[in-house]
């Protein structure tokens, strides 16, 4: 699944322009972003897609040279759950 990219959020849109799928962050120091609040529509949930998006996110910030904390419940979850995958990349462990 391809993602769409803005300032601040990375996200899916359906064929009518919204939104089904996002994760948003936010700036907290020049190193280091808030993982704020990740939604994905019922219709496509169960699929991995929220992971997905975290996935992005992640790749986004290896490349910046930034890591992420994880302010959303569910990124905190995904986190805790699997320090071996995201570890490196957790401004709070």
């Amino acid at each position: 699944m391809e993602f769409l990219k803005k300032e601040g959020r990375i996200y899916k849109e359906d064929d009518n322009g919204e939104e089904i799928a996002v994760i948003t962050y936010v700036p907290v120091t020049d190193d280091v972003v808030d993982a704020n609040h990740t939604f994905v529509d019922p219709s496509l949930r169960g699929q991995g897609i929220a992971e997905k998006l975290v996935e992005s996110l992640v790749e986004e910030m290896e490349k910046e040279g930034k890591k992420i904390k994880p302010g959303c419940p569910y990124v905190a979850a995904l986190f805790e759950r699997k320090p071996d995958k995201y570890g490196h990349i957790n401004a709070d462990a």
